[in-house]
Order: structure tokens, then C-alpha cells, then sequence
């Protein structure tokens, strides 16, 4: 589904990311993980569109998208949560997941969905969407990228600064989600988190990819298990 060979990315003259390789398969959850600084959403904001300075080649669905605005890969059926969420804080929950619609006769299917999986927004749908806590705007985030039916689902950190009770409510929808067949990749620090919910893992420190494997291989790998998991 997705296939990214030989990824070079700039921020001005300064390369933040080398020679990455990375593929996706149509039904897998796929983890990146790797600290702060790493390159991790430079990565998938390039996918995604919104870095232009770069190169190598990224495929979706067979079709070459590097280089191509973010509202024509989001069209073709990749949808981003961006770190910091950027909902409208300034609109209600029910508008912020209506800007996220792509077939319009699927509105009332795809909202029925979102309600099922983060009931707390059927409640908060006429309320102010900035006056949510942080994990409901988590919530509110994957939901309006889940408006869209996206063929590819990308997450970058959906667990920073959520409590661990909200951190284990998105993991379950997301283990919802990979029950249902999406196809995830996810970035995340909590690794532990990552690998027991993914099938397979990336490694990316300072913009080079230096591990990939089957969730277990990674999970029981020395090296991890020593810089992510604290054993």
C-alpha cells in the first residue's frame, strides 16, 4: 500500500532525514518508533504532503506522491493526526469531524463508527471543541481523520500528554480499528505500547532507520529493550 525507498529530507539547507526506506501493507499496523528529534514527523509529514524539500520516492496505492499537494494524497485515501491535533478550538466537536468528510453519503455511517469508538464525543458534540481535555481532543482528532475512510490511517503520537487511563482507551480504539482491517502506521515514544498493538517496527534514530522487525523480534531485542523498555 505504501512504499517509501531512499527518503532524503531537508529543513533549509540542514538534511534531517537519510536514505530512509519503510513499506506498509494493505490490514498491517505498522510502528516508527525512536526519541524526540529522531525524524519521525518530518517523515510522515513528507508522505503526507507537506515537506517539499526532498528526495527518493514514496508510493501509495502504486501511484507516485512525493512532491504532490496534501489535499490530493489526502484524496487518494491518506489521512494524518498530526501531533498537536489541530482541531478548531473554536468550533463544536460536530463540526470539526464534519471538515474531515469525504464522501458526503457516508457521513451518517462514518460518524455512527466514530461515536461507537469514542462515545464521550456523541456526548461533547455540541460543546466547544478547545474546552475538551486532551485526550478527548485526541479523540476528536483520530475522528475527523477517520471521517474520510482513509485507506491509510498515519498517528504521530496520539499518547503524548494523555494520562495512562486515556493512553490505553486510544490503544484499544486503535486495536479496534486494526480489527476492522485499517491499515495504521503509527509513531509513537511509549514503544512498549507501540509494539504490543503493531505487527511490525521501525527504528529510527537521527533520521536513518537502524532496526525494523516483527514487533516480538523488536520487543525482545537487547538493544530496545535496554534504550526504550528500561530493562
Amino acid at each position: 500500500m505504501l512504499s517509501v525507498s531512499c527518503l532524503n529530507v531537508f529543513h533549509s539547507n540542514l538534511q534531517v532525514v537519510w536514505d530512509l526506506s519503510l513499506h506498509v501493507e494493505q490490514g498491517e499496523l505498522v510502528t516508527l518508533i525512536g526519541p524526540n528529534g529522531a525524524g519521525k514527523t518530518t517523515t510522515v509529514e513528507t508522505i503526507a504532503g507537506l515537506n517539499k524539500n526532498a528526495s527518493g520516492t514514496v508510493t501509495f496505492l502504486g501511484e507516485s506522491i512525493l512532491g504532490k499537494p496534501p489535499y490530493d494524497i489526502f484524496r487518494k485515501g491518506l489521512a494524518l493526526v498530526p501531533e498537536k491535533r489541530e482541531i478548531f478550538p473554536k468550533m463544536p466537536v460536530m463540526e470539526n469531524l464534519l471538515l474531515g468528510t469525504g464522501d458526503p453519503s457516508a457521513t451518517e455511517k462514518n460518524l455512527k463508527h466514530i461515536y461507537s469508538l469514542f462515545p464521550i464525543l456523541l456526548e461533547r458534540e455540541h460543546q466547544m471543541a478547545g474546552t475538551l481535555s486532551g485526550g478527548e481532543q485526541q479523540m476528536l482528532a483520530i475522528g475527523r481523520a477517520l471521517m474520510s475512510n482513509p485507506k491509510l490511517l498515519i498517528l504521530d503520537e496520539p499518547s503524548t500528554g494523555l494520562s495512562p487511563l486515556l493512553v490505553g482507551q486510544v490503544f484499544r480504539s486503535l486495536e479496534q480499528l486494526g480489527r476492522e482491517g485499517t491499515t495504521v502506521l503509527l509513531l509513537e515514544q511509549n514503544v512498549r505500547h507501540a509494539l504490543a498493538l503493531c505487527h511490525r517496527g521501525y527504528v529510527i534514530e537521527n533520521g536513518r532507520i537502524v532496526k525494523e522487525g516483527t514487533s516480538k523480534e523488536l520487543m525482545h531485542d537487547p538493544e530496545i529493550q535496554r534504550a526504550y523498555l528500561g530493562f
